[in-house]
């Protein structure tokens, strides 16, 4: 039996039980007509449209092409919109089953999915070279640090920098998937977001892996950013209690996982604490939450009718409701706004990641390492110039480029 919990209405489905249709849903079956032409509101999946989504206007090309205020004039952002043209987060416990359930989940509903961001994204560049080849030739402070090393040494001193650069990570993810949205109309599901990151600083801090400092830098730096970022529109939650965590990450048989003793009922147990009692409380206040016992996995089916039934504008006759608050922009040119913001700015975005703070050893490194760092780094394959522009990797046609891609990695 897999048990769901709407948060605001209070009510349990069990797996493959039916609840009561909404009213509109019962009149528009009444009359004939399909649901979605009744509920622009409500998200739709493949089954009540009958097939794929057809979006009205062609996506506008923002991987390629500036989105700008003159761009703004002749190109308007609500007019690409429809009911599926939401955010949606799966968060859940390490091994819950999140990433085959967030597929299926946007597959269904039309949506763009994006995975859950690694370290890879840092330390392998454009051309596939794999940057921690250079460890050896790099000081302790400035080498390599990745989730098979926080396996290995959670007490790392550069554990707390790792949980860092994981922030920016989905940060930076969550920007483009804003970018897609608003640019396209077609919704987006993402793998854990940026809001939920600081669920891991907080456990790896009350398991002493960070101490007081860099805990205190990195919500310097949260505070200081996530106040940039539109809320997604709903959360969904895949409860796995800690012993079924362990037996499946055991079941995955990740060597670094296994071998690891990071995945303590301890660790594991704050995680989900932290999880429920901080992070699922303040979110429901400003999206719809759904969630669901995952413990012996579910049927992505029956969380799709559980979305359709939520009437996400339920809220815009009530100014004073924080829920969906980021997503009630009164005029097309707010709208324009936002859409320039994380299309146009995201480097912008990223530059507030620069908090000046200079009390935390383990987040420093002294001046020689970083020249050492700099010279090694920047003289690997394809790093001297920006991505196009190397020769060294098989880059051709230099002398006749001039244009920079809008894109460029932070």
């Amino acid at each position: 039996m897999t048990a769901v919990f709407r948060v605001g209405l209070v009510r349990l489905v069990g797996r493959g039980s039916t609840a009561p249709a909404p009213a509109t849903l019962l009149q528009a079956q009444t009359n004939g007509l399909p649901a979605t032409f009744m509920q622009k509101c409500n998200i739709s999946g493949r089954t009540m449209r009958g097939g794929p989504r057809c979006p009205k206007v062609p996506p506008y090309p923002y991987k390629t092409k500036k989105y700008n205020v003159f761009s703004a004039i002749f190109d308007k952002t609500t007019k690409r919109f429809d009911e599926n043209t939401k955010v949606i987060c799966v968060e859940g416990p390490i091994a819950a089953g999140k990433t085959k359930f967030a597929m299926e989940l946007a597959a269904e509903l039309d949506m763009q999915y994006y995975p859950a961001v690694d370290m890879d994204l840092i330390y392998i560049n454009p051309y596939g070279y794999d940057m921690r080849k250079l460890d050896p030739e790099l000081p302790p402070s400035c080498r390599s640090y990745d989730i098979k090393n926080f396996c290995a040494d959670p007490k790392h001193p550069s554990a707390a920098a790792f949980q860092i650069r994981m922030y920016m990570l989905r940060f930076s993810q969550y920007v483009d998937a804003l970018q897609h949205i608003l640019s396209t109309g077609q919704g987006v599901v993402t793998e854990r977001s940026p809001f939920s990151d600081f669920v891991f600083m907080e456990a790896m801090f009350r398991q002493g892996y960070i101490s007081r400092g860099a805990r205190s830098v990195y919500n310097d730096v949260r505070q200081n950013t996530i106040g940039e970022l539109l809320k997604p529109h709903l959360v969904i939650y895949l409860d796995v209690p800690v012993d079924v965590v362990q037996k499946q990450i055991k079941a995955r048989n990740l060597e670094h996982e296994v071998k690891s003793k990071v995945f303590s009922n301890a660790y594991l147990t704050d995680l989900e604490v932290i999880y429920k009692q901080q992070y699922l409380k303040d979110i429901a206040g400003h999206a719809e939450l759904l969630i669901y016992d995952w413990s012996a996995g579910g049927e992505t089916e029956v969380v799709v009718e559980d979305i359709e039934r939520i009437n996400f504008e339920q809220y815009e006759s009530d100014p004073h409701n924080k829920k969906m608050i980021d997503w009630r922009f009164p005029l097309e040119t707010e709208w324009c706004e936002a859409r320039i913001k994380y299309c146009n700015e995201k480097s912008d975005l990223m530059n507030y990641f620069n908090v000046p703070r200079f009390d935390v050893p383990e987040l420093l490194r002294s001046a020689e390492d970083g020249k050492v760092w700099r010279d090694v780094w920047y003289n690997a394959p394809g790093m001297k110039y920006r991505p196009g522009y190397n020769a060294d990797v098989g880059d051709t046609g230099l002398l006749t480029k001039l244009k920079i891609g809008i894109n460029e990695p932070f």
